[in-house]
């Protein structure tokens, strides 16, 4: 075993091997200046090990990597072998789920049972939605005068920055590497700081898989200086990034292409011919799922006046009888917030609601005497102009309000700055298309909520962000067009 390898123990007695260096050409080494961190357990608020903190001058070097392997090597590679490389780390990854999902749950927090059974099938899902695009991208031919011929060729951008959350650590990996590397991409992908361990896991699985050197790099660190070395590095052609400061750095480096997934505030609209009990279980889920750590969670919830009394009583029983605790428990639903710091953010927020005058319903408080666990929260006699109703919490707290008619709750759900997701409850198919299509969001859910698959586009509107990811329209982020004339009446 080598100086960047480790065995863990879990919470269950299980161990578990992790890496601890940087991924640099299908290596683990150390940084430059041989500096390290710790990653929290969010459950205990304990170390769990500590791992190479990447500084601006280790960017450089994997930008180095990642363009030499894709200059010399990645962009020959034919379609069909990236997709047969893609669909073997799509093996591994399936091989080595329960290992995954331990020390995903163990360094952000999440309950092992649902990382094992949602979010590492659903990242397989995506590497193999990608593989099967990899040979699939193609251009068209134009017919312009009668004497030249006219095509179009869909070309990789180069080399790829990525930077992601600490929200779904293995999610918005494939998210990100999956389209960039199906169009034949190098990429630089910095972790979160407070999520760095299945990143490093999964970097030892693209070396098993046989991918090249130099074309997946990954770097532990912060958003400074490592992240934002990546946002301004002029050898990298394209970032995707969850916040919104990249844009500034593009504009202020090489102009790179840039895409943004960022928060939300997403209204949930009950109506009163809805099936209450499914639009009680799906909405709970919805703020509720991840620890309210989800950008598109449902923390808006307007309910119609008619059933609005059945809905919170019924909505407060499902809340009090969520499980919240050790990660490690089968019968977990809830684990620990990632850090004290978003602990700490949410409490405030919990304080502000019951100052502006909003009822706390139920929850409010930590639960337990260690770790950032905080109790289910429901808020009600909540207004437009309440900070809980106007920022993003990133927390399991929900606001509940009334609405009397749908042009009301249109303009309701509209009173942010922020258009990710939306959802609609209602058996009036009528009703459900007229307010799907009127409500300014990336995706709108139809009598359920947070339905996310690896063939159907995610993005935002507003200032949620701008382009997509999922589906065939996310190769249009790591892909540049470009169109070739040929003059048949050239004379030899």
């Amino acid at each position: 075993m080598s100086k960047y390898e480790e065995n863990i123990t879990l919470p269950n007695g299980k161990t578990v091997k992790a890496y601890t260096g940087l991924f640099i050409n299908n290596e683990f080494v150390d940084s430059v200046d041989c500096k390290r961190f710790e990653t929290i357990n969010p459950a205990t608020g304990q170390v769990i090990t500590s791992v190479v903190e990447a500084s601006e001058k280790d960017v450089d070097i994997a930008v180095e990597a990642a363009t030499k392997a894709f200059n010399e090597k990645w962009i020959y590679i034919g379609g069909q072998e990236r997709g047969r490389l893609i669909n073997k780390l799509a093996d591994l990854i399936e091989r080595d789920t329960d290992e995954l999902a331990a020390l995903e749950s163990l360094d952000n927090g999440k309950a092992c049972t649902i990382a094992k059974s949602e979010d590492l099938p659903a990242v397989i899902a995506v590497f193999r939605y990608f593989a099967g695009w990899c040979d699939k991208i193609h251009g068209k031919v134009i017919e312009t005068q009668t004497d030249k011929f006219c095509y179009t060729r869909h070309e990789p951008i180069g080399v790829c920055g990525a930077i992601i959350p600490w929200n779904y650590p293995l999610l918005m990996l494939a998210w990100k590497l999956g389209p960039a590397l199906a169009c034949g991409n190098a990429v630089v992908l910095k972790s979160s700081e407070l999520t760095p361990l299945t990143a490093l896991k999964v970097a030892a699985l693209f070396r098993e898989a046989g991918f090249p050197k130099g074309v997946v790099n990954i770097l532990s660190g912060f958003g400074s200086p490592a992240g934002s070395a990546i946002a301004h590095h002029m050898k990298i052609d394209k970032v995707a990034f969850t916040g919104r400061s990249i844009l500034k750095a593009s504009a202020d480096s090489n102009l790179k292409k840039v895409s943004l997934e960022l928060g939300g505030k997403s209204p949930n609209i009950i109506f009163a011919d809805s099936d209450l009990e499914d639009a009680v279980k799906w909405s709970y889920q919805g703020i509720f799922s991840n620890h309210g750590q989800c950008c598109c969670a449902g923390s808006r919830v307007y309910v119609e006046d008619s059933i609005y009394d059945k809905f919170v009583e019924k909505f407060k029983v499902y809340a009090e009888n969520l499980k919240v605790g050790d990660p490690f428990h089968e019968d977990t639903f809830q684990g620990p917030q990632v850090s004290q710091r978003q602990f700490d953010r949410i409490m405030s927020y919990i304080e502000s609601g019951k100052k502006e005058g909003a009822t706390l319903l139920l929850g409010g408080k930590r639960h337990g005497d260690k770790g950032y666990f905080i109790c289910p929260t429901i808020f009600t006699d909540v207004n437009e102009n309440m900070k809980i109703m106007q920022e993003e919490i990133f927390g399991p707290v929900v606001a509940i309000a009334k609405f009397k008619t749908v042009d009301e709750v249109i303009e309701k759900a509209h009173l942010t700055k922020y258009g990710l997701a939306a959802a609609v409850f209602t058996k009036d198919i009528s009703r459900a298309i007229k307010v799907s299509n009127a409500l300014r969001a990336g995706t709108v859910w139809v009598n359920c909520y947070n339905v996310v698959n690896a063939n159907a586009p995610f993005g935002g509107f507003k200032e949620s962000g701008f382009g997509r990811e999922l589906g065939k329209y996310a190769l249009e982020l790591y892909t540049q067009v470009k169109t070739v004339q040929i003059n048949l009446e050239c004379q030899k």
